[in-house]
């Protein structure tokens, strides 16, 4: 069992360091922004010639370095994308009477730019590993950008918590796409794959014959993905979620989570 303690902890600190991290920058003066997102630019670079290197190393070192880079690489597209620089067309509330694909659509300009270099940041990552037996930075890319289409989609169609509070003043229009609801019809479905997928991450990790770099790098994804499924469940259960990352945010102004 202590070969599962380790990665699973420095995944979860990890996770919630990043996290926390990038709220306060994110929240942190305009004047600020460019700084902030230069030097995680550099460190964008740093991660991908990280993942280069880590492709070739099959071993619990590798392991790491790949699983710590991908979440670089994920820390700055979130980073470009609350603090305005890759965004989308449309910066605008949504209109209360638009409704069905006019809704959707409008919602998908606000964030146009932003999925757009997601797919860019897996395309250079897969061509980075290309050849190479160590596969986990695109793994842990895939994770992220799964479970945060996901969770972007179920706050558009609605679910109970909106957590409002963790968009920077210049990104408040996007609350006007999200919805407050008991429940939706992606979220349970939702739910059951992501779970899935946790299976089959974990399914290499504890088998018998696991090397320490498939045991370290899948426990490390199969946390992540199931700290993903929790934050998924935050979004439904009266569970005062902004609260793990109290230090990151400024203090909560009164309607903040107010939503149509």
């Amino acid at each position: 069992m202590s070969d599962y303690a380790a990665p699973i902890l420095y995944a979860v600190v990890i996770w919630w360091f990043l996290t926390g991290a990038i709220l306060w920058l994110n929240h942190r003066p305009r004047r600020t922004h460019a700084w902030s997102f230069g030097a995680t630019t550099l460190a964008l670079a740093g991660a991908l010639w990280v993942i280069a290197w880590s492709a070739t190393q099959e071993s619990e070192a590798g392991a790491y370095a790949a699983f710590t880079a991908a979440l670089i690489v994920w820390g700055w597209q979130e980073m470009a994308f609350y603090m305005g620089y890759l965004a989308g067309p449309r910066r605008t509330p949504g209109l209360a009477t638009d409704r069905g694909l006019a809704r959707f659509g409008a919602a998908a300009a606000t964030n146009l730019w932003h999925e757009a270099a997601i797919i860019l940041g897996f395309v250079a990552i897969a061509w980075l590993i290309a050849g190479g037996p160590n596969r986990m930075a695109l793994w842990t890319y895939l994770v992220l950008w799964g479970m945060n289409l996901s969770a972007r989609l179920n706050l558009f169609l609605g679910v109970r918590n909106l957590n409002a509070e963790f968009l920077p003043e210049h990104l408040r229009y996007l609350g006007s796409f999200f919805r407050r609801a008991p429940m939706n019809a992606l979220f349970p479905v939702a739910m059951i794959l992501a779970t899935g997928f946790l299976l089959v991450l974990l399914h290499p990790a504890v088998t018998e014959s696991a090397s320490a770099f498939k045991r370290s790098g899948h426990t490390m994804m199969a946390t992540l993905m199931a700290l993903a499924i929790l934050e998924h469940g935050f979004l439904m259960l009266p569970l005062p979620s902004a609260a793990l990352w109290g230090w990151g945010l400024p203090a909560r102004r009164p309607g903040a989570d107010a939503a149509p």
